[in-house]
């Protein structure tokens, strides 16, 4: 296992953008707003190739041990003692607070090892920061300015002169063989319930207050003998109604997510039904094309009636995505897990399923023949072979003539045709429509001298005539 490293201060110290510098991507949220990051967020350092390790952002400790201050609170000291080593990360502007001095006190006592990082050096003395420091006894201190990545090579040479060679890290494999389910959903809907369910653990801040999950956080797990990235984002709302700035950045995450996993399961609240928020969701997972599973939650909760009630709505609001399973479950309770895991394997194997050729065109032929599209202006259109095109989801080439008079209707008996034929469950079908072009479209007939005279005798003959 790699070696962990946990990032650990105060809010609006530059925890975040330190994260960003090591691992070299966007993956945490930055916004000059305090308490961005609540959750642990988990990132793999590769800057020097032959010696990865895992990074680990935290929330800022508030001294609040209430709400989520509380909660976020005690992420980050699950997230140390889970370490190899710690990263202490100070303001060097601001200089050092009482908070400071309690987070280190809490830092000692749990016995790892811990590194001083003064942030936010840049623009002023570096040397009169780190001194303002000195009194927490501290051997070496590392200046950073992470935002301009300042100072990132010397951290780079303190982390790895005190890192084992392996550890107890949890990394983010790349392995083909994970499925990852991304949890979407408007907020407060139970996914960081759900996520924590299924992991066995706290792993997820779950709260009754909307919005509290601010990022997408991925965890693998092996369940059953198959392996899983199940990835926990921030509810989405409706454009309209998003005002804060962190919101918006969180939007953009869940977005990213979509687009990234393979199976997303739409998680809706079954006391409220199918709201006009959930239709959002339901559009932008739609719009990436991945496969679905719908997860209705709060489920145990209802009684005989509302169930009948419930599921009356959700038959009448959700046919247009009848080829999706859906599923009812309990976040709280655990119950219909199994179930869940079930359709998602299901709605995974139909999205990345490999097609052939012969099959494809096998199939567009008999769906012709079985029902052949209406004739516009006198002409039909015809469609001579078709191809596979990409999975998740399943796309299919068609090859004709005549295919943009297809009308909406004949598209969708081809996508319910192909479900159908190949048995294709959980996951959009796409088609694309190629028309071949005319080689001597814009070339002139240059006819000969005895076309010439034949086509005059054919005039003057059906002058005569008339």
């Amino acid at each position: 296992m790699l070696p962990t490293v946990a990032l650990v201060g105060r809010p609006n110290v530059g925890k975040s953008t330190l994260f960003n510098a090591l691992t070299r991507t966007r993956d945490a949220l930055v916004h000059d707003q305090p308490g961005v990051t609540r959750d642990r967020h988990y990132g793999v350092c590769r800057l020097q190739e032959d010696r990865p390790f895992v990074l680990v952002d935290t929330g800022g400790i508030a001294g609040d041990e209430e709400g989520l201050a509380g909660a976020t609170a005690r992420q980050a000291r699950a997230a140390a003692e889970e370490s190899d080593l710690v990263l202490f990360v100070v303001d060097g502007r601001e200089g050092p607070s009482a908070l400071d001095d309690e987070i280190l006190s809490w830092l000692r006592k749990s016995g790892r090892p811990v590194l001083l990082v003064v942030n936010k050096v840049d623009g002023i003395d570096a040397r009169q920061a780190e001194n303002e420091f000195a009194r927490y006894g501290f051997e070496d201190v590392v200046q950073t300015a992470a935002s301009h990545r300042a100072g990132i090579d010397e951290l780079l040479d303190d982390v790895y002169a005190r890192l084992p060679n392996e550890g107890r890290g949890e990394s983010l494999d790349t392995d083909p063989e994970r499925v990852r389910i991304a949890f979407i959903g408007r907020p407060n809907v139970g996914k960081s319930t759900l996520v924590n369910r299924i992991l066995g653990e706290e792993r997820m801040i779950a709260s009754d207050v909307p919005g509290t999950t601010r990022d997408s956080i991925a965890v693998d797990l092996e369940r059953d003998g198959r392996k899983y990235r199940l990835i926990d984002t921030a509810g989405l709302r409706r454009k309209s109604r998003v005002d804060e700035v962190v919101e918006k950045f969180s939007a953009i995450k869940t977005l990213q997510a979509i687009e990234e996993c393979q199976v997303a399961v739409l998680m809706l609240d079954a006391t409220e039904g199918v709201t006009d928020q959930d239709a959002t969701v339901l559009s932008a997972i739609l719009d990436a094309g991945r496969a679905l599973v719908i997860a209705i939650n709060k489920w145990d909760g209802l009684s005989d009636y509302q169930r009948q009630q419930a599921e009356d709505m959700l038959s009448r609001k959700l046919a247009f995505v009848d080829w999706a399973e859906a599923v009812r479950i309990s976040a709280l309770h655990g119950s219909g897990l199994r179930e869940l895991f079930r359709a998602v394997h299901r709605a995974h194997a139909s999205a990345t399923r490999e097609f052939g050729t012969s099959e494809v065109t096998r199939a567009v032929e008999i769906a012709y023949e079985t029902n052949p599209p209406p004739v516009v202006r006198g002409h039909v259109a015809k469609m001579r072979f078709a191809h596979p095109g990409g999975t998740n989801p399943p796309t299919f080439i068609v090859h004709g003539t005549r295919l943009r008079t297809l009308s909406d209707t004949y598209k969708r008996y081809l996508e319910n045709f192909f479900r159908k034929r190949f048995k294709l469950v959980g996951t959009p079908v796409r088609f694309v429509f190629k028309e071949g072009e005319n080689p001597y479209k814009d070339k002139k007939n240059v006819l000969s001298d005895r076309q010439v005279a034949k086509k005059r005798r054919l005039i003057r003959h059906v002058k005569r005539k008339g």
